[in-house]
This record gives C-alpha cells, sequence and structure tokens, in this order.
C-alpha cells in the first residue's frame, strides 16, 4: 500500500494539465476563485477514475474515431484555458479575461485531459496490494487517491494564488500568467508528440 502511495504522490504532483491550470487560476485570478475550479477538477478526476474502474474508458478510447475527437477537444480546450490564464487582468479588450474558469471548466479539463487517463490507469489497474478482495482494494486507492489529489492541488493553487497576491508591476505579473500559459502549451506539445510516437 505505501509503494501504491508513492506512486500516486509522484504521478499526481508532476506537472500536466491540471496542475498547471490550477496555479495558472490561482495566480491569474486567487485563491477563492480558484477554489471553485479545483472542485471541478476533483469532481472530474472522480468520474474520470470511475470510467476506468469500469472499463468504460477503455471501451471507450478504443474507438480510433473517438479518440481522435478527443485528443482535438482536449487540444482546443487546453489552448482556451492557456489563453484565459495568459490574459488575466488584460486591458486588452478583445483579449480581456475578467471571470475565471468555473467548477463545470475544471471538470470539462479532467474529462478530457490524457494524463487523467493515464495517471487513473496506472494506479488502478497496477499496484495490486489486496488481490483476494478487489472492492476493498478498489475503495482503498479511491480514498488514498483523492487523499493525496487534494493537497497536491491545494499547494499549487496556494502557489498560483501567492503570486497573485503579490504586489508586482503590472507587466510582472503578465509575464507570470505568460509563463503559466507557456507551461501549459509545452505539456499539450509532449502530449501531442507522445500520441503521435504511438
Amino acid at each position: 500500500m505505501l509503494t501504491f502511495a508513492a506512486a500516486v504522490l509522484f504521478l499526481i504532483i508532476t506537472p500536466g494539465p491540471g496542475v498547471l491550470t490550477t496555479a495558472g487560476v490561482g495566480s491569474g485570478f486567487g485563491f477563492k476563485p480558484g477554489l471553485r475550479y479545483v472542485t471541478g477538477l476533483f469532481i472530474g478526476n472522480n468520474l474520470v477514475g470511475f470510467a476506468v474502474i469500469t472499463g468504460l474508458a477503455a471501451v471507450v478510447l478504443s474507438v480510433p474515431a473517438i479518440r481522435i475527437v478527443l485528443t482535438v477537444a482536449s487540444v482546443a480546450y487546453l489552448c482556451y484555458l492557456a489563453a484565459k490564464i495568459a490574459f488575466a487582468g488584460s486591458k486588452i479588450a478583445f483579449v480581456e479575461a475578467k471571470t475565471a474558469p468555473g467548477i463545470l471548466n475544471g471538470v470539462l479539463l479532467q474529462t478530457i485531459n490524457p494524463k487523467a487517463y493515464a495517471v487513473n490507469t496506472a494506479l488502478y489497474a497496477g499496484f495490486p496490494f489486496a488481490p483476494d478482495n478487489l472492492v476493498l482494494e478498489t475503495i482503498a486507492k479511491v480514498l488514498i487517491i483523492n487523499a493525496v489529489w487534494i493537497p497536491i492541488h491545494l499547494g499549487w493553487l496556494w502557489a498560483g494564488a501567492t503570486l497573485h497576491r503579490l504586489n508586482l508591476p503590472e507587466s510582472a505579473h503578465r509575464k507570470i500568467n505568460y509563463a503559466m500559459a507557456a507551461s501549459l502549451l509545452a505539456v499539450v506539445a509532449l502530449a501531442l508528440y507522445a500520441s503521435f510516437l504511438k
């Protein structure tokens, strides 16, 4: 079980769309608005976990056309979130982002987030510690994953919100938002590159 908990920690803490957008939303909009977004990510991650546990994800993702549609939707949505983070607080009218992504945005991100499926599949399908009682093992895994997931995402949100609260010049804050958005786009590019290698 400790091996499983360590795997959860390392798989979730590594930068992916969820944690990067969490930090970006915190940086661009503050902690309280970011908390709504993290709530959506939490709900979405558990929906992905349920899809993996029940086998629904394997069935749906086995259809190449659906995989392509989800990949395109994922890239488009992540680019949209990157733009929203990059232009948070911007005074340029046509790109101004006044409102933070909310619960629905978080749910949507996780349901099309390739890392969420990869991590949940690795965790639920691997690291058996109670092979004689699959129900108990699955319930324990759900509890452990969420016990690690929540503080990690709140930590990333706090880090981003701390940047938001600093009395930085507008140009410095804008550069931070651009860096957060660029990091998210880099993760998107790496995910696309990895999918073309398959």
